[in-house]
């Protein structure tokens, strides 16, 4: 499987947005970005309309 790099912003506080960018072994696009959802959302207490995603793409071999 390859490792996708999801990349975007989350909103943190009043006016701020927080960069991300997470890494994650995923058959697909679509699951890589809902486990950087959910990650996120965990993580930082954030819902899900207060993340933006930017890109997804195919991590480089390491």
């Amino acid at each position: 499987m390859p490792d996708y790099l999801v990349q975007g912003s989350f909103y943190a506080r009043r006016g701020y947005w927080q960069p991300f960018t997470k890494r994650h072994e995923a058959p697909s696009e679509a699951v890589a970005t809902e486990w950087a959802l959910s990650e996120i959302g965990g993580c930082h207490g954030v819902k899900r309309h207060r993340i933006r995603i930017e890109k997804v793409t195919v991590a480089p071999a390491a």
